[in-house]
């Protein structure tokens, strides 16, 4: 008996030491964990970058907030500039692309390695246009005419333009000649636009000889020439026979403005006006803003087209708005004052009422220069 307790106990005795060894030997084991290896530091210019992207992103989530179907639309407060909210709007951020995921699946839709689906400059441009700049497609093949001729004219204003050269599939006219047919101020019609930019008939009217004569009798050279919305790329070959390189921006909205302008040996910009100029700050010797950029551009993008080509112009370029058009009323209040907040020197500003006009809608023409300093 006496045996049989001892042996209890020495049992007992033995359990207490063991679990009490165990705890001591788990407690030693959490406060002393191994450490794993350090991992090499990051580089500084990642962490920058890091944080610029986290900024950026907090900022856009700022400007576009949020919306549930089951919650009232979040209202922005009034802390923003409405400005840079609407430079959020125009602005080629992908933002633009997120709000229009059906264009840019079908446009992300394709067979790798083939050729891209035919309606890829459709997609593309209606992305553009909505303020989408999508990346290029990557591995698949540009479709290009089945027999394109080579012998290409050098002179602007040959008698007519290779239609094998381009795709006709997405245009209602599959010809040259149709287009001219449909409507001759198209830009397509050879002998109408041999005319453009050459006589004077009012005072709306600049020809390039006296643009030219104005910017010699002020010492002010012109080498270098972007023409905004101008379409087939008319004055861009005026202003090549006068050793002016004109680079043209155009898009391809019924008919292949790119595709004539590129024909006619001349450098298309497949940009819409709301879109940052392509170019560097201050290199460009005249800036001519054609018959695109008119009243219905909302009036705020209005003042950040004509910010960017101050940004794009040289100290004594030139800035020409050819017959720009809107309600004479508008003009006066809205117009003419936005033009003055760049501060330049009127060398024409001539008006003219638009003919059969219902709504008082009147033409501008405006030569301005740049100021040598600010």
């Amino acid at each position: 008996m006496g045996f049989t307790m001892g042996l209890n106990l020495l049992l007992l005795v033995a359990m207490v030491a063991t679990n009490i060894l165990s705890l001591y030997h788990l407690s030693s084991t959490l406060q002393t964990p191994k450490r794993p290896p350090s991992p090499a530091p990051v580089p500084d210019h990642l962490l920058h970058q890091l944080q610029t992207i986290r900024a950026t992103i907090s900022h856009l989530t700022r400007l576009h907030p949020t919306t549930d179907s089951s919650t009232k639309p979040t209202t922005t407060t009034a802390t923003t500039p409405s400005d840079l909210l609407l430079h959020s709007h125009l602005s080629p951020i992908a933002t633009a692309c997120h709000n229009h995921p059906d264009l840019l699946h079908r446009y992300m839709s394709y067979t790798p390695f083939s050729h891209c689906p035919q309606d890829s400059d459709e997609l593309a441009e209606s992305l553009i246009l909505r303020g989408c700049h999508p990346l290029p497609r990557r591995r698949c093949f540009s479709k290009t005419p089945q027999k394109p001729t080579s012998s290409l004219p050098h002179n602007p204003f040959a008698p007519s333009l290779p239609d094998q050269n381009v795709l006709w599939n997405k245009y209602t006219c599959k010809s040259f000649n149709c287009l001219m047919r449909s409507n001759p101020k198209l830009g397509f019609d050879p002998i109408v636009e041999t005319a453009r930019f050459m006589t004077y008939t009012d005072e709306l009217d600049l020809p390039i000889p006296q643009l030219l004569q104005i910017a010699k009798a002020a010492n002010s050279a012109l080498r270098l020439g972007l023409d905004v919305g101008g379409g087939t790329g008319t004055f861009a070959g005026r202003m090549k026979l006068y050793n002016v390189t004109v680079v043209t921006t155009t898009m391809n909205l019924g008919g292949p403005y790119n595709e004539a302008v590129a024909l006619r040996g001349l450098v298309p910009l497949h940009v819409p006006l709301q879109q940052r100029f392509p170019v560097f700050d201050g290199v460009m010797d005249l800036v001519r803003c054609g018959h695109a950029v008119n009243r219905w551009i909302p009036l705020m993008a209005m003042e950040f087209l004509l910010y960017d080509v101050d940004r794009v112009l040289r100290a004594g370029g030139y800035l020409w708005l050819d017959h720009f058009f809107s309600k004479g009323v508008d003009l006066d209040k809205l117009y003419a004052p936005l033009i003055g907040k760049l501060g330049y020197k009127k060398v024409k500003w001539a008006t003219g009422n638009k003919t059969s006009s219902k709504n008082g809608e009147v033409y501008l023409t405006a030569l301005l220069q740049k100021p040598v300093s600010k």
